[in-house]
């Protein structure tokens, strides 16, 4: 499937490495001008020259300014495709969990989609085309010990996701989640080999995900073929959950 975003802006949160680089690049290589946007600047601009296509944003979604600063970002240049990527784990045993633990991952996993999305679909609603895709997780689905806070943020994320389809659906606005699996990255590649087998044992196709796994569901859902698919979790597991 040939996908064309050409003339597409997309926005892309937590764009500095891994899966929403993967995502920056995905877009970028269907044509679209992607804002890649991450607290590291020097990042940021770095990757966005590799694409040619693209433009750096240094933006700390879980800042004060974070809404303040992404109204200032569309009122200079309208979003068609909203990825809302950014994230962060701070896992702990439940009975040992700091409510900083339990506050930072939600305001940076859910508030801040919250705030970015809001100030994004406004423009959308008006031109009567957007794609908003939320990068949730297969924990938010089936849950993980030790990690309370970050099933927590990305169930919720499902929610937010399901019940503003509902909302803009009539404006041609679709909102969609990525729920992905053990996808390999810099946190994978950390484990040993023997680890890494484990949890590839656990998976119907016996292998991790890679971050193009996650970046070809997004590049989909932002183009004109998803047009009719909306409030959708599409599970990106390789079969770990079904």
């Amino acid at each position: 499937m040939n996908i064309d975003l050409t003339g597409k802006t997309a926005l892309v949160t937590g764009a500095s490495r891994g899966i929403g680089e993967a995502i920056a690049r995905g877009l970028a290589q269907s044509g679209a001008h992607v804002l890649c946007a991450a607290r590291s600047a020097e990042r940021v601009n770095e990757l966005a020259a590799q694409l040619g296509n693209a433009t750096g944003v240094a933006l700390d979604i879980a800042a004060p300014d974070a809404r303040e600063r992404v109204a200032a970002l569309v009122k200079e240049r309208a979003v068609d495709i909203l990825v809302n990527n950014a994230g962060i784990t701070e896992d702990d045993l439940f009975i040992r969990m700091k409510p900083e633990a339990w506050t930072n991952v939600i305001r940076t996993n859910l508030d801040s989609a919250f705030a970015v999305t809001q100030e994004v679909v406004k423009k959308m609603i008006r031109a009567r085309w957007g794609r908003v895709i939320n990068i949730s997780s297969v924990v938010g689905l089936m849950g993980n010990p030790g990690q309370v806070n970050y099933a927590s943020s990305k169930a919720a994320i499902i929610g937010f996701t399901k019940a503003l389809a509902l909302e803009i659906g009539s404006r041609n606005v679709t909102v969609n989640a990525i729920a992905p699996g053990y996808i390999q990255t810099a946190m994978t590649d950390a484990l040993g080999d023997d680890a890494r087998e484990k949890l590839a044992e656990r998976i119907a196709l016996k292998r991790l995900g890679t971050v193009e796994d996650v970046a070809n569901a997004v590049v989909f859902l932002a183009s004109e073929q998803a047009g009719y698919i909306t409030g959708t979790v599409v599970n990106v597991s390789g079969g770990l959950y079904t």
